[in-house]
């Protein structure tokens, strides 16, 4: 079947309302990143306190994702979900509230961090749901899933595109806590219809899948999750880079924008990734896509207006969605099924901690040597992910050929 039919079966599956449901529910994630940069920046008059403040975000949400993954696996996502996405959103306007009442900066970071451990990550968990879906409703199809995760990850950055694009609007024309206070009413909302759905039970149901002894973390996995922080890294990167670019240019609220481009390519990649042939497999796959990014990431030391960074970032997003899907699909190959949650929000961690790291990083930078400085930071992140997908090619490939002849990986394999 070609790939059309196959996005028309997965809306069938399970219905254009999950589809909207689970989209609207990845928002609050990728608005709150970015809400928490310009609020504490705008309210210290420092980039690098927005950084280590979005950045304390995003470690929290790295160290809470694989618990909650686990938690998912073994008790089901609804009542996981369904604390995290109220617990999140009280943290959320607890974070305004204490930003607007004028509370130090360690408390600030701390109280990031803790409303970092309850963000849920939709999109891994959403991902989690399709292999069970496909195999309980229509016997299983390989093909359909990888077409699922071609879907996933492009909703992924089409939420990166929305949700700085709403953050960027509501800063220029009201102010960042604005921005804030909307991601917390979105995630108490969809978060929670995301969590009670039905396919969440559909997605804890899943008999035969359970392999005794298999390891969730392996030396491959290892890796992949570190190449998902290389991603991260050109994510926050990119991102505070913008940032201060569009600040000095005196236009702070177009920062939003200017990064939701990188989503728009992303997106568009994410979806055209269901054409390519099975033959031209994962390993080989991540190695070249992770080459494009440091090609065309290497424009960022050079452009001298948000316009033309916003040009080089589009562009830069064509290689980032190929790159995550041949990670989270040799994943999903590799662990055993009953551990598909903690190992998908696993590489979500890994991303999350290298979004924390190129944030903070390029917000010092942009306090000592400006713009060009802090957008230095994604292409040492895209450099240092292809060189991960280098060394790990080929024992990726081999484990992946081990895994493809055993009975389990007839069922659970993303092709």
């Amino acid at each position: 079947m070609s790939p059309l039919t196959d996005y028309r079966r997965l809306v069938a599956l399970a219905g254009p309302g999950y589809l909207v449901l689970a989209f609207v529910a990845r928002l609050p994630l990728a608005m709150g990143q970015l809400g928490t940069l310009l609020l504490v920046s705008t309210a210290t008059g420092r980039y690098a306190a927005g950084g280590l403040a979005s950045g304390a975000l995003a470690i929290g949400t790295a160290v809470g994702a694989p618990v909650a993954g686990g938690l998912a696996d073994r008790r089901g996502q609804r009542p996981v979900v369904a604390v995290q996405s109220l617990g999140a959103a009280t943290g959320f306007l607890g974070l305004v509230l204490l930003v607007t009442a004028g509370a130090t900066l360690p408390t600030v970071v701390s109280a990031a961090a803790l409303t970092g451990l309850l963000v849920p990550q939709v999109g891994p968990l959403a991902r989690v749901r399709w292999s069970p879906l496909v195999r309980r409703r229509i016997g299983g199809d390989p093909q359909l899933v990888s077409t699922a995760f071609s879907y996933e990850s492009a909703a992924d950055e089409a939420s990166f595109v929305i949700g700085p694009a709403l953050v960027g609007g509501l800063v220029a024309l009201v102010d960042p806590t604005v921005a804030l206070v909307a991601a917390a009413l979105l995630l108490a909302t969809f978060g929670t219809a995301f969590a009670l759905h039905p396919t969440a039970r559909v997605a804890h149901s899943r008999p035969g899948r359970r392999t005794a002894g298999g390891r969730l973390l392996t030396l491959q996995l290892a890796v992949l999750v570190a190449v998902m922080g290389g991603i991260g890294v050109v994510f926050g990167g990119t991102q505070t880079g913008l940032t201060v670019l569009a600040t000095e240019a005196g236009t702070p609220g177009l920062a939003g924008i200017a990064y939701g481009l990188l989503g728009v390519g992303s997106a568009a990649a994410g979806v055209a990734t269901a054409w390519l042939p099975a033959r031209f497999g994962h390993e080989r796959r991540l190695v070249v896509s992770s080459a494009a990014m440091v090609l065309l990431a290497a424009p960022l030391l050079v452009v001298p207006t948000l316009a033309g960074a916003a040009v080089v970032v589009t562009a830069l997003g064509l290689a980032v969605a190929p790159a995550m899907i041949s990670a989270y699909s040799a994943a999903e190959r590799l662990v055993p099924g009953h551990r598909a949650g903690a190992a998908m929000t696993l590489l979500a961690s890994g991303a999350v901690i290298g979004y924390a790291a190129g944030a903070a990083v390029a917000g010092r930078l942009g306090d000592l040597a400006g713009p060009t400085a802090a957008l230095a930071v994604p292409v040492g992140g895209a450099a240092a992910g292809l060189v991960l997908a280098l060394a790990t090619a080929r024992r990726l490939r081999r484990s992946l050929r081990a895994h493809a002849t055993t009975p389990q990986s007839r069922v659970t394999s993303s092709a």
